[in-house]
Parts: C-alpha cells; structure tokens; sequence
C-alpha cells in the first residue's frame, strides 16, 4: 500500500479544514451535471464533486482527490460503494480520524 501521499477522511463539515490537500469522502449522488456530482456527505450536507467518473455511478461513491473549495473536491479516483451505506459509521469514522486517533490515520 502506498502511504506517501495519505488521503484524509472526511465528510463536509472537515472539508473546508484540508483545502489544497488529498482527502476522501463518501458522498450519496444527488445529481450529476456534466462533470460536476451534487452529494450527500456523511454529515448530512452537500459537497461538489468535480471530475468525470469512468462507469455509472451507484447511490453511494467514495471520492478520492483534492479539495479544491470548502464544499467541493476535484476527483481522481471514483469508488461505488452500492446502493446502500451505513452514513452515521462513517460519520463516526470521521471524526475520529480528525481528533484524538489522528495520528492513527496520518
């Protein structure tokens, strides 16, 4: 596994906090808008997802790139993660990999 360039966890609250930076998210697709996907974050609110994913997406995507803005990323990588996802566990995950387990993630 390649650790060199680590992607943060993130939802879209933790967003704003990595711009400039490799994070990840797992995002419900609301809509997809000619190279731009509205999402669901984990917490509940909406980021931008920017890029073009190479198949159809699934209800649930994990997104790996660079936050490009507080609320939007630039994707390089496009993950499906089904039709159905357990939002609040990873919500969880979240917010432990951004507090006192950082170091456990980073």
């Amino acid at each position: 596994m390649d650790t060199s360039n680590p992607a943060v966890f993130v939802n879209a609250e933790l967003l704003r906090l990595y711009v400039g930076r490799r994070v990840r998210a797992v995002i419900q697709v609301l809509r997809s808008d000619g190279g731009v996907v509205t999402g669901k974050s984990t917490d509940d609110n909406q980021i931008l997802v920017k890029g073009s994913p190479t198949s159809p997406l699934s209800k649930f995507v994990e997104v790996v790139g660079i936050a490009d803005g507080e609320k939007s990323i630039h994707a390089e990588i496009w993950t499906n993660f089904g039709d159905t996802f357990e939002t609040h566990t990873y919500n969880q995950l979240c917010q432990l990999a951004n507090g006192e387990f950082k170091h456990m993630f980073l």
